[in-house]
């Protein structure tokens, strides 16, 4: 029985062969990989994915247009739902294909190659590779401030070595690696734990007094423009809980994926929403209004307002850890993509899953990460990256509409599309907020799809010919 490869609705039916490789191969090898991850690794993938530089920088700008500590907090709470509902939806996408490839496997098989193909071309060019860029120079921007490094050391380099490190655990020992992000999730756990208990024992300790009780800004009054000021902040504020998907790009190499995946997508994305929502109640309310008031570093000014200059240094580090782990997460799940399209003749053969790991595309992401720390300018990508890639997954939910897995045994009752529904009208009417405020990202985000449309239809000319050569 052969996966869906065209765009004709029909019931998607398991195990199958996308690929070149027969079924009993394909058996032989998900036999091989299963059992590599469990429940709790697949959690801090979710956890390490979603918590990144953005938890620790959008707050001041959201204050800014906002004007109310409060109203922060209930964007922030607004984006935790959204992105729930989103862990749910792919929840039950993984359960009707509890395989690897994220986006790309579920609109090639659910809807039509095309569309998949370029999900996975976003993946490559934009999604992982400038996320895993940003992240990585992020941490450079904290381990080793500009002011802190030696003349004799060229910027990036801390930025470089960090995506060849994570390049190394995933591509080359994925066991080690998985272990490894592990022990590091669970210190950034703890240390941001820490950060919340300290806070908690000087507020209650009588030492710290809640600044912002009272609203600071009053740049806007009616309540419309309140609520596009509250639209706007919520679009930085997603770009900070995308990553809720991370696990369903391993679901091959999970035992009993359609259970264990959709736990670890849905509890992992709880519990960063509930520690998001207390880190930013920390945030808001212990410094004052106007030392964070549209800043970027506003962890920091709080971290140094609840504890002077040596608690905002522990903070810093443990910002450091937590986008490591970020840069770690992502190198872990992209290669999978990428490893997926291979299988199906999408890209090259050798970068199909070799041995315990697809070696030779974590060796390209990690080659196309670089390339973007030497010629981007990251910052200008954010929303850029976030439009691509929120719509991307807004487009993957979309496949639970379709008479494709509609029909699909494991497909999920009529009322659960109650959170599939929700994602996608959040998603699109974000994006649209993002388009009328900057309509330049929606002509980068049109460019990228229009050339992922043209890859595919010289690599489907160029499979074509091939077959014709050797058919004669």
């Amino acid at each position: 029985m052969d996966y869906i490869s065209d765009h004709r609705p029909r019931t998607i039916r398991f195990p199958a062969s996308a690929g070149t490789e027969s079924s009993s191969e394909y058996h032989l090898e998900s036999s091989r990989l299963s059992g590599k991850y469990g429940f709790w690794t697949l959690a801090f993938l979710v956890i390490a994915n979603m918590i990144g530089a953005g938890v620790f920088t959008t707050s001041g700008y959201s204050l800014a247009d906002l004007g109310s500590p409060q109203l922060v907090l209930w964007a922030w709470l607004a984006g935790g739902v959204i992105a729930v509902t989103g862990a749910i939806s792919y929840a039950m996408l993984i359960r009707v294909m509890p395989q690897s490839g994220g986006e790309y496997l579920f609109l090639s098989r659910a809807a039509h190659p095309l569309l998949g193909y370029v999900a996975g071309w976003v993946s490559l060019i934009a999604g992982f590779s400038g996320a895993i860029a940003f992240a990585a120079t992020a941490l450079e921007g904290y381990l080793l401030p500009e002011h802190l490094r030696p003349e004799w050391m060229p910027a990036g380099i801390v930025t470089i070595m960090a995506i060849v490190l994570a390049g190394f655990f995933h591509g080359l020992h994925p066991r080690v690696g998985a272990t490894t992000q592990n022990i590091a999730v669970s210190v950034k756990l703890i240390l941001l734990a820490t950060i919340l208990l300290f806070a908690v024992y000087q507020w209650f300790g009588g030492d710290l007094v809640v600044r912002n009780s009272e609203t600071p800004v009053a740049a806007e009054t009616t309540s419309w423009s309140r609520w596009v000021a509250f639209a706007g902040s919520l679009v930085w504020i997603s770009l900070s809980y995308s990553g809720f998907n991370a696990a369903v790009y391993v679901a091959d190499e999970v035992i009993d994926a359609t259970r264990v995946v959709p736990r670890a997508l849905v509890f992992g994305t709880i519990a960063t929403t509930l520690l998001y929502l207390c880190l930013n109640a920390v945030f808001v309310f212990a410094p004052s209004a106007a030392s964070i008031v549209g800043k970027p570093d506003v962890a920091a000014i709080a971290a140094a307002s609840l504890g002077g200059n040596g608690f905002a240094h522990f903070v810093r580090w443990t910002i450091a850890l937590c986008l490591l782990t970020s840069v770690l997460s992502m190198m872990m799940a992209a290669p999978r993509v990428y490893a997926k399209m291979a299988d199906d003749g999408m890209l090259p053969a050798w970068m199909r899953f070799r041995g315990e790991a697809p070696f030779a595309a974590t060796v390209v992401q990690m080659m196309v990460a670089i390339t973007l720390v030497l010629i981007s300018d990251l910052q200008g990508l954010l929303s850029y990256l976030g439009l691509t890639l929120s719509l991307s997954a807004a487009c993957s939910v979309c496949c639970l509409f379709l008479p494709s897995i509609r029909n699909h045994p494991k497909a999920a009752p009529k009322h659960w599309l109650v959170a599939p529904a929700f994602y996608v009208a959040a998603t699109i009417l974000s994006a649209a907020i993002m388009t009328l405020n900057n309509p330049k990202q929606l002509i980068a985000t049109g460019i990228t799809f229009m050339v992922g449309g043209t890859m595919y239809v010289l690599t489907t000319q160029f499979k074509s010919d091939n077959t014709l050569d050797q058919s004669s």
